[in-house]
């Protein structure tokens, strides 16, 4: 038999399909569209129907299952009695009663349980489809992303898992009524009635603590929610930590907030231990006072009463012990069902209709006044984002450039016109024609190349050469293996920066919309592919579209029909170029004077004729351009995503034996074992010496039979007490243990993992798995322990009555080992499946939220609804036909059982009267009754506790991850003042991605003076990030050394290496916390040292409008600042570090040239002394350095002083600035 694949499960049955389950509840959810429309209500409507079929099995099983009791008095009395022939028939019958309904009883069981799974899948379905559905339409200033995931992850799974204890409200009472019946047939009144109270005293005693363990776990829930946020942030930016040396920093913070939650989860189990002790404990309580009332009423005790009695109280035991648990999940469901109803009551946006445009109007955008902020109930900020003064009207095909400084709200306004900002005041902006967006951060899904262009439009073979060839992708798509078939991992992680900008923009120019509103596209990509851009797709494919686009180069605003200038979130200045070129006071020439200062390095000066210069080179470029389009190398081969691996086959001994040993070498274990089995012993022994001592011909005095009855009952308490006390210990130990080893080993991974890895499979190991190891397994484990260890000793006990039963046993254990056997191998399987297919949904779940403003920009939700359906329909079919196998297994072991339970009768039956001692005979009936539920209960946790531990191997892989190098070698570390000089060597470096890709960098040797500046150039995909990559050993290098100040730095710590460098990475990444902690999360700086940053980085301003100063929050992904004020944020930590030497990795493509002069500016102030290395799109910001490396497939072409380099027209240096001024000038 080959690996289990989704196909071969077969898709769930219709009414189960996410499409008609949430369209059911949709509807009845609908009808009360109100504020007060009401979840709880709505699914009921929606299943109803099923619930009450559902109930009628339940009660028909309740009722079954109380017939045992009843007829054991009889059969106890039948077998007491001298009988003649007639009599053995009158056993007969009654074992054959005893038979049928234990049947009944099992059938009802499983139907119930099966019917109650089904319900559980579609409530499910159609609640994730339900919060997808709405995930889409909310609009950001909702809940958070996690929030959102939880939902889907724990609280739709609780709703749908409390479908099984729905019926317990009503058959509680029901349950507690039978037994009274019971115990009135046998006792009389009083007893029952003393039955009655004592019971209903254990309940009461229960409750409070069940309601204390309810708290400890909504504490643990928020402990775990604020853990998993960290988790996500820090994997997010787990590349960045690791540059700046920080990851054990913020491991130290994920390690304290696990510490809290690991108080709860210590208090929250040996809260469950006291209530176990109580469940356990429960039927000893009560048979003392209730055979202690009959004593003093000297109510006549028989054999059969008692034994009757006894078993009474053990059916009774459930329902006393699921009051608490029952209340638990209804308190939980209720918490859930209000966190969905919430989210799923928040106001909708509403939804832009696109207007049809009449062939009259010209108009595609009309602009009204009115303000914009993000979040309504921020006291802290006082301006709106967006302020709009005047109404305008955007004609049809005019080309609009938006500009303006970092932080002036460029992006906000192109988000007021797609509706994304909420509006406080004002008549909106109305959009004529259907819209297209490009964001500023790339928003890439995780499929191939090819649809993330088409993004669900059929191919247009022409129409898709066109857009490639517009958006320069052909060269990239050349190099990869697989083409535009690619798979793109997740968040786009194997791209570059330029690739995943153009992809998006080539999705937008793909979908053929009317308006298009771009947010500064050309930023990520180097000069010569944004001229190609902006040429290629801007004048040339869109040129019969109405562009919207934002932009910090102001060499293209030229072409522009209208130039709007932002600042502050006001439009100050809005005309075509020439008008406002023509205003030497404006906003707009105060920005050109910078870039004209930027220029004016690249041109020497002395010939103030500058810009009359550019023609004549310009005729001898029209030549050389066809050499720049070399193919464009990436420097990482995409490689797959690697498909998650699930072990397949049997979870191995090696990490059942890990787990048990984990928690102080194992030694509880045996202890834990042989507590419960002294338990078992002095329960059945008490249960003898009562049923023994009642018999008519042993005169025993009623205190001595009651005094010896409570000795043995508290005898088998405290041990039940202690076994649950220990395995609270041992469950809190493991888990801990389990937890250090995985994400130790996580944070010292190489970062290839975690580009290869999506941070959901991390996640969902550290979220969902954990939980199972924290409050699951330990007790699914033990369970399965114990209930074997009952199992046997009720083989052992009917043994003892009647030898025959024996080999009867043999044969029946033989038979479900086998069907067990059988069952599992599917089963293991199954359960392994429904791990790995509830991630897919997960990861779409959070894609579509991150992507969420460009999906509605295009219209696409109903195509990420019907790929939602399909993918939690996968999910549901898998869950349906793993409890459907369950069933199945269930059914046939029960009835095996059952089987041999009406064997022992009839052997009991026909035994000679002298041959059997009637007590210890009704004994076994009376413990041969549990048997069906004990050894469901024994196939149950047998492959739950298989299926559970999968959460174990699942963890135990992440344990062996391969490690980076150690972050400190101690014979090696470098002096403490090291660098001094700050010389880089490079010797002959080779480096390549893995040991199958080719080499990136092919024998690079030069050497980085100390103190000096050098620009590193090169085409996309030269090499340029891989070197700094080498630098900082993120790849170590295949060949050659590095060396610092002479120091070979593959000999130190990586920590030693990264915490002496600065570097100022690619994407600007900030994390959520406050601005200090942005800044200085290792806590080594003054507040006076951040001012002083702070000012130098022009940042002081923007921190200053928020009264909490350093203490301002900053949210998730620094999603509140703009992308060059976190640039600028960047910026100040490294200034803050003070390091010797400084990496600028092409930092400065998402920045206007008037912060990009200040940023310049501040970096050659501050760092004067320091080695600065830049790798650079914009030539102007090497064109000032001392040396300039030209790197080209790998290789050094040139390496020299960029004057002497400029001085060779034909140099590589020279085509390059030529290429960027021609630009510029826009000829």
């Amino acid at each position: 038999m080959g690996k289990l694949e989704l196909s071969h499960v077969p898709s769930v049955p219709a009414s189960e399909t996410a499409e008609y389950a949430s369209s059911l509840l949709e509807d009845s959810f609908g009808k009360e569209k109100n504020e007060t429309s009401n979840l709880p209500k709505a699914i009921a409507n929606a299943v109803w129907k099923s619930l009450a079929i559902n109930g009628v099995f339940a009660g028909a099983n309740t009722i079954a299952s109380y017939m045992g009791p009843l007829l054991i008095t009889y059969f106890v009395n039948f077998l007491s009695e001298n009988h003649d022939d007639s009599g053995y028939l009158h056993g007969l019958v009654l074992a054959f009663i005893f038979f049928f309904s234990k049947t009944v009883e099992s059938l009802t069981q499983r139907h119930w349980y099966f019917g109650a799974q089904r319900i559980g899948v579609r409530v499910r379905a159609a609640l994730s489809a339900l919060v997808y559905k709405k995930s889409l339409s909310v609009k950001f200033a909702g809940s958070s992303k996690g929030k959102i995931i939880n939902m889907i992850n724990v609280d739709v799974e609780r709703i749908g898992d409390f479908c099984w204890n729905i019926h317990g409200v009503w058959l509680l009472p029901f349950q507690v009524f039978l037994a009274l019946v019971i115990l009135y047939r046998n006792l009389g009144a009083a007893p029952s009635i003393a039955a009655l109270s004592s019971t209903i005293l254990v309940m009461v005693s229960n409750t409070p603590l069940a309601s204390k363990q309810e708290r400890l776990h909504s504490r643990i829930m928020e402990a775990k929610d604020s853990r998993i946020k960290a988790t996500s942030e820090t994997l997010k930016s787990m590349r960045v930590l690791k540059l700046y040396s920080w990851e054990q920093t913020f491991l130290k913070k994920l390690l304290q907030l696990r510490e809290t939650e690991r108080i709860w989860l210590r208090r929250y189990l040996y809260t469950s231990s006291a209530i176990a002790f109580l469940f356990w404990a429960s039927p000893t309580l009560v048979s003392a006072i209730t055979f202690g009332v009959c004593i003093i009423l000297k109510t006549p005790l028989t054999t059969g009463t008692v034994l009757s009695a006894l078993a009474t109280f053990r059916i009774l035991q459930e329902p006393i012990y699921n009051l608490p648990e029952l209340i638990s999940m209804i308190a939980q469901t209720k918490v859930s069902i209000d966190r969905i109803q919430d989210f799923l009551r928040e106001k909708d946006q509403k939804k832009q209709i696109p207007r049809q445009t009449s062939a009259a109007s010209d108009i595609a955008i009309e602009i009204n006044s009115g303000e914009y902020a993000w979040e309504k109930n921020d006291q802290n900020s006082t301006k709106p984002a967006i302020k709009i003064t005047k109404n305008m009207k955007i004609m049809k095909l005019c080309k609009v450039a938006v500009c303006g400084s970092v932080g002036s709200g460029k992006s906000s306004l192109l988000c007021s016109i797609i509706g994304e900002i909420p509006r406080i005041s004002g008549a909106g902006i109305k959009v004529h024609g259907t819209k297209a967006y490009v964001p500023q951060s790339a928003w890439i899904q995780t499929r191939t190349v090819r649809d993330n262009v088409l993004f669900g439009k059929d191919m247009n073979k022409g129409l898709y050469a066109e857009v490639l060839e517009g958006c320069a992708l052909n060269p990239d798509i050349e190099q990869w293996s697989d083409g535009d078939l690619t798979v793109v991992g997740e968040r786009g992680v194997n791209l570059s920066g330029g690739q995943k900008q153009r992809i998006q923009l080539a999705r937008a120019v793909y979908s053929n919309s009317d308006v298009y509103i771009l947010d500064d596209p050309f930023s990520a990509v180097d000069a010569h592919t944004a001229t190609h851009l902006f040429k290629k797709c801007l004048m040339q494919l869109l040129s019969k579209k109405t562009v919207i686009y934002a932009t910090h180069q102001l060499e293209f605003l030229e072409a522009a029909d209208l130039v709007l200038v932002m600042k502050d979130g006001m439009i100050v200045q809005s005309g075509t170029y020439k008008d406002l070129i023509a205003d030497p006071t404006g906003e707009l020439v105060g920005q050109m004077v910078a870039h004209r200062r930027s220029l004016n390095q690249v041109n020497p000066p002395q010939e103030d004729n500058s810009l009359t210069r550019v023609p004549s080179q310009l005729n001898q470029i029209e030549v050389t351009e066809e050499n720049f389009e070399e193919p464009i190398s990436t420097d990482r081969f995409p490689e797959r995503t690697q498909e998650e691996v699930s072990e397949t086959g049997r979870v191995k001994w090696s990490v059942y034996s890990t787990f048990i040993t984990s928690a102080y070498k194992g030694a509880l274990v045996p202890i834990i074992l042989l507590c419960q089995v002294l338990f078992q012993g002095l329960q059945m022994g008490s249960n003898y010496w009562i049923a023994w001592a009642t018999e008519e011909n042993h005169k025993v005095t009623g205190e001595k039979l009651i005094g010896i009855f409570i000795l043995l009952s508290c005898g088998s308490s405290i041990f039940i007490l202690g076994r649950a006390v220990f395995l609270a210990t041992i469950a809190v130990e493991t888990a801990q243990r389990l937890f250090l080893g995985m994400i130790s080993s996580v944070f010292r991974a190489n970062i290839s993992f975690f580009d290869a890895t999506p941070s959901s499979r991390i996640l969902s190991r550290s979220s969902t798995d954990q939980s199972t190891v924290d409050t699951d397994i330990p007790y699914r484990l033990a369970g399965l322990a114990f209930a074997l260890i009952q199992l046997l000793s009720i083989i052992i006990l009917m043994s003892q009555v009647a030898w025959q039963v024996f080999p009867i046993f043999l044969v029946i254990l033989g038979i479900s080992i086998w069907y067990q056997a059988y069952y599992i191998t599917t089963a293991r399987e199954l359960a392994r499946m429904v791990g790995i297919r509830k991630a897919p949904i997960l990861h779409h779940f959070s894609e579509s939220i991150a992507g969420a403003a460009t999906i509605r920009c295009f219209n696409q939700e109903e195509r990420f609804l019907t790929r939602n359906l399909s993918l939690i329909d996968d999910y549901s079919r898998i869950v349906f036909h793993n409890s459907g196998t369950t069933e199945w297994l269930c059914m046939r072991i029960n009835f095996l059982f059952n089987l041999g339970f009406f064997l022992v009768l009839i052997i009991l039956v026909n035994l000679p009267k002298s041959a059997i001692n009637p007590s210890l005979a009704g004994l076994a009936a009376t413990y041969g009754l549990n048997l069906n539920v004990l050894q469901a209960w024994v196939v149950w946790n047998l492959c739950n506790v298989e299926n559970k531990m999968i959460s174990v191997e699942r963890i135990l892989q992440f344990t062996k991850i391969p490690s980076e190098a150690p972050l400190v070698i101690e014979d090696y570390g470098p002096k403490p003042e090291w660098p001094v000089d700050g010389r880089v060597e490079l010797i002959g470096l080779h480096v390549q991605y893995g040991p199958s890709l080719p080499m990136v960098l092919k024998g690079i040797t030069c050497t980085f003076p100390g103190g000096k500046k050098i620009g590193v150039v090169g085409r996309t995909g030269s090499g340029k990030s891989t070197l700094i990559q080498a630098l900082f050993r993120v790849i170590e290098p295949s060949g050659g050394q590095i060396l610092i100040d002479g120091l070979d730095i593959s000999r130190i710590g990586l920590h030693d290496l990264r915490s002496r460098l600065g570097i100022i990475p690619q994407d600007p990444t900030l994390f959520q916390g406050t601005v200090r902690t942005n800044l200085d999360p290792l806590e080594d700086h003054s507040d006076q040292e951040i001012w002083e940053v702070l000012n130098k980085c022009r940042l002081a301003d923007t921190v200053k409008q928020d009264k909490r100063l350093l203490d301002a929050p900053v949210a998730e992904d620094g999603e509140n600042w703009s992308v060059g004020q976190r640039q600028l944020v960047c910026l100040a930590r490294v200034l803050l570090k003070k390091r010797r030497i400084l990496v600028l990795d092409e930092a400065t493509a998402s920045i206007d040239t008037a912060t990009d002069n200040i940023i310049q500016g501040t970096i050659r102030e501050e760092t004067s002394r320091c080695t600065v290395i830049t790798v650079a799109h914009r030539i102007p910001t090497v064109i000032d350095n001392d040396l300039v490396l030209v790197l080209d497939d790998g290789k050094v072409v040139e390496y020299d002083s960029p004057v002497k380099l400029l001085e060779d027209n034909s140099s590589s240096f020279s085509k390059l600035v030529v290429e960027f001024l021609r630009r510029s000038v826009q000829e």
